[in-house]
């Protein structure tokens, strides 16, 4: 049966075979979506030195951000269909700047996963914790 989230999820399937991943051999792709439904797609970019390495949720961030998003309700996350796959705790952090209780998607091997970045990633801190 298919779930609701199954289109956007297959658009973020769909961003994970445009991954740069010579290294890892893990493709990883994500989109991003806004209160008013746009969205965002992003893989992850892998380099040789590899701090510098991006992964596809931030991937997405970033080119919401670029283009003067900064609210986002949902993230999907597409990984290989044999391997659950969840944000990086980077991406947590990352993401939670944005929606600490955004709505996380994640491909398992028995379908899609689904819990909120608060679940994910407790005690996160931003902005407004700095004041």
């Amino acid at each position: 049966m298919k779930q609701p989230t199954d289109g956007v999820m297959d658009r973020a399937r769909e961003v994970r075979t445009r991954a740069y991943a010579p290294y890892s051999k893990f493709g990883v792709g994500a989109i991003l979506v806004t209160p008013d439904g746009t969205t965002f797609g992003g893989c992850n970019v892998e380099n040789a030195s590899y701090g510098l390495a991006i992964c596809a949720e931030r991937s997405a961030a970033v080119s919401a951000v670029s283009a003067g998003y900064r609210e986002f309700t949902e993230v999907y996350v597409a990984g290989p269909a044999d391997v659950a796959v969840t944000p990086c705790g980077a991406c947590r952090q990352f993401l939670s700047e944005f929606n600490r209780t955004m709505t996380v998607h994640c491909t398992t091997p028995d379908g899609i996963q689904t819990t909120t970045l608060d679940k994910l990633l407790p005690g996160a801190f931003g902005p407004d914790d700095l004041s």
